[in-house]
């Protein structure tokens, strides 16, 4: 079983650095552009299905996938929604350093939270397709945070449109790539914050 995530592509907010989260904002040209490019790095692998969150910019990046792919496109899952940024949410960066410097929007979702949301998203779609290959899209805090889980480190930010593949092995998971890049091991000795 070897997994995907992708993260959706652009929307009108991504490109205003707006905060985002679990506002459902469709995606824009670009943003559909690099959906399409996103089936060319996943070519050359076998994929079973694309499933999703259910935000309308993760939805529609998928589609266009399994449309590229010649594949299902398989349902939505809720815990797969973006970190909920309460109050934050359609800020920009002024506004943010403005308001709240230390980013303690009110209503503001725990990362354990969504960490939380992320590895129960998995298991239930490692549930729902067994041995498949999947394709999971949705988005870049919820990526981020669930692969740092997996891997063991604290990983950078995750760029729209790219890829993250990972698979399980007996209970765990071993991520392989993050941004559409080979993850290095680990060094003997390394401290992750």
């Amino acid at each position: 079983m070897t997994f995907a995530f992708i993260r959706h592509g652009q929307t009108d907010w991504n490109l205003q650095l707006r905060l985002q989260g679990s506002s459902d904002i469709p995606l824009n040209d670009t943003g559909r552009q690099q959906a399409r490019d996103a089936v060319a790095v996943l070519s050359g692998t076998r994929w079973d299905c694309v499933v999703s969150s259910p935000l309308r910019r993760a939805r529609e990046t998928a589609q266009i996938i399994a449309d590229g792919l010649g594949i299902t496109l398989g349902p939505s899952y809720p815990e797969l929604v973006e970190r909920d940024y309460g109050h934050g949410e359609g800020a920009t960066e002024e506004d943010i350093e403005a308001r709240w410097p230390n980013r303690d929007y009110p209503g503001l979702e725990s990362l354990d939270s969504v960490v939380a949301r992320g590895l129960a998203a998995l298991n239930r779609i490692a549930d729902d397709y067994g041995d498949a290959n999947v394709v999971i899209v949705c988005h870049g805090t919820i990526i981020r945070y669930t692969l740092s889980a997996l891997a063991g480190r604290k990983l950078d930010q995750i760029n729209n449109g790219s890829t993250a593949t990972f698979d399980r092995i007996g209970e765990g998971w071993r991520v392989h790539t993050v941004n559409d890049e080979p993850l290095a091991p680990l060094l003997p000795g390394t401290v992750q914050p």
